[in-house]
C-alpha cells in the first residue's frame, strides 16, 4: 500500500519532547496515529511509507515495550530496521555519544530512535546527525511517544482530553513519563493532578500547571482517568521511601482509593507495573476499567505515525536544502 501525505500542522524534523509543541501539532500527531490503530486491527497489516529507509534504533538503557513497539512499527512501514546492542556494541567499549553519532552519520540512516540515561542525550544526536531523531526517553527528562500514546488511549476511550480531570500518581520526581504526560495534557486542556509523598515531587512542580496532593483519595476526588506511575528505583540515590509495605499503604492503588475517582474511571500504567507496590494486582487485572493493554496496542501506532511523518519532513527538509544550493 503506497505512503500517506504527513500532516502539514506537525513539520518538525525531530521529535525530542512534548514541550513546545501546539495543540494542532498534538492533534496532528494523534490523528495520524489513530488511522494507524485500525490498520494494525487489519489481517494485512505491512504499508510500504518507508520501504527503502533505514531506522536504527539505539537503546542505552533496558526496553521491552517501547524497544519492540519502535521494532514493529517500523517493519508494518516496510522499513529496514537496525536494532543497536549498546552493551556489545563500540558504545560499551568506551566510543563517545558524539563519536556514535558520527559512525551511525556515516551510514545515513533517515531515522534514530534513542533511548540513554542522561537528559539531554536526545538532542545531543539531533544536532550532530543529518537524519530524523525521535527521543524514546532521556533520563527524567521526556519520553514523548509514551505520552502520545497515552493520550490516544484516553482521547479513544473519552472522545476528548480538554476538560477530563486525571491523577498522574507515584514517582513524579524522578519519571520522564510523568514530565510529557503532563506537558501534553495541560497543553490539551485537562484538569492535571499529580498525588506522591514529598520526596517524590520535583521542585517546582506547580508551574507545570499541576495540582498537588499528597494523599491519594483527596487526589483521585471525582477523577475521569487514574495513572499510576512505578517506583524508578535505579534513578534514585538515596532512601525516598520508608519502606515498600508503607508506600503500597498510602499510595498503591487498590479499589478503596480509586472510590473517590469517578465509578468509570480508567487506570493507566506505563508498565512495567510492579504488583503490589504502586498498584494492587486485582484492579491492574480489572479490564472493565484499566486499559494497560490498550496502551501497549496504541504504542504501536504512534510510533508508526512519529516515523512516517517525520521521514516524510526529513524527505521535505533535504529537498529544500537542495533546492536552496
Amino acid at each position: 500500500m503506497a505512503a500517506t501525505s504527513a500532516p502539514s500542522a506537525f513539520t518538525n524534523r525531530h521529535l525530542l519532547g512534548i514541550e513546545g509543541l501546539s495543540p494542532d501539532e498534538i492533534t496532528a500527531l494523534l490523528d495520524k496515529s489513530n488511522i494507524f490503530v485500525e490498520q494494525n486491527r487489519r489481517a494485512d497489516k505491512k504499508l510500504d511509507s518507508l520501504r527503502g529507509r533505514t531506522v536504527i534504533n539505539l537503546f542505552f538503557e533496558g526496553s521491552t515495550r517501547t524497544r519492540t513497539s519502535f521494532e514493529l512499527a517500523g517493519k508494518r512501514l516496510s522499513a529496514d530496521v537496525i536494532n543497536m546492542s549498546v552493551p556489545t556494541s563500540s558504545v560499551g567499549k568506551g566510543e563517545t555519544l558524539i563519536d556514535t553519532a558520527m559512525t551511525l552519520n556515516a551510514m545515513h540512516p533517515d531515522v534514530l530512535v534513542v533511548r540513554h540515561g542522561q537528559s539531554g542525550a536526545a538532542q545531543l544526536l539531533s544536532e550532530k546527525m543529518n537524519c530524523a531523531v525521535i527521543n524514546a526517553g532521556d533520563g527524567s527528562h521526556e519520553h514523548p511517544t509514551q505520552a502520545l500514546l497515552d493520550a490516544l488511549t484516553i482521547r479513544r476511550r473519552r472522545g476528548k482530553l480538554a476538560g477530563l480531570r486525571i491523577a498522574i500518581c507515584g514517582d513524579i520526581a524522578h519519571s520522564r513519563v510523568a514530565r510529557s504526560n503532563i506537558l501534553l495534557l495541560v497543553t490539551m486542556g485537562a484538569e492535571v493532578r499529580v498525588v506522591a509523598p514529598l520526596t517524590l515531587l520535583p521542585a517546582g512542580i506547580e508551574n507545570l500547571g499541576v495540582e498537588v496532593f499528597h494523599e491519594m483519595k483527596a487526589g483521585l476526588e471525582d477523577c475521569d482517568i487514574v495513572m499510576m506511575l512505578r517506583l524508578q528505583n535505579e534513578r534514585m540515590d538515596g532512601n525516598y521511601i520508608p519502606s515498600i509495605r508503607e508506600y503500597f499503604h498510602f499510595f498503591g492503588l487498590d479499589y478503596d482509593k480509586l472510590s473517590a475517582a469517578k465509578p468509570d474511571a480508567l487506570i493507566m500504567h506505563p508498565g512495567p507495573a510492579n504488583r503490589g507496590v504502586e498498584i494492587d494486582s486485582v484492579v491492574a487485572d480489572d479490564f472493565s476499567r484499566s486499559v494497560i493493554r490498550e496502551q501497549v496496542e496504541m504504542g504501536v501506532a504512534v510510533r508508526m505515525a512519529c516515523l512516517e511523518i517525520l521521514a516524510a519532513n526529513l524527505a521535505a527538509s533535504l529537498a529544500d536544502e537542495a533546492r536552496n544550493l
